[in-house]
């Protein structure tokens, strides 16, 4: 007897019907269900061989949604990636860097006098109570 374990657990996907996980076998299903429809509907309006190309056509969105996978994402995560990054976030980015230690050595010495100012207000206060 001989027991399958994969090398890495993040790896594994659960089988339900016929080796396929839940995600591509409702896919397999629609885009079945879509090809379908579309015969029906359409075999009379274009012809039986105009009709197979258009069923063909028509189920693979659904088809490729159901097996799609790049670097982990589905098909959905992976098309709003795409769109966030090219279509709403698409400008150039300009990368500044910023050198807080200097910029807290170069503190006006007004600053410095107002702060112990409001500190020896701030201690003479608490002392009065």
């Amino acid at each position: 007897m001989e027991i399958k374990i994969n090398r890495e657990v993040r790896t594994y996907r659960e089988t339900i019907f016929f080796g396929l996980s839940a995600r591509q076998f409702f896919c397999s299903l629609g885009a079945v269900g879509v090809a379908v429809g579309l015969y029906f509907l359409l075999k009379d309006v274009l012809g039986k061989e105009t009709t197979s190309w258009v069923c063909m056509l028509g189920a693979a969105p659904l088809a490729v949604a159901g097996f799609f996978s790049h670097n982990g994402l589905t098909l959905e995560k992976f098309l709003w990636a795409v769109f966030k990054t090219e279509v709403l976030c698409n400008r150039r980015r300009l990368y500044k860097s910023k050198n807080q230690y200097a910029e807290l050595l170069n503190v006006p010495k007004r600053m410095i006098i107002i702060r112990r100012k409001k500190d020896d207000e701030n201690s003479n206060a608490q002392g009065k109570n």
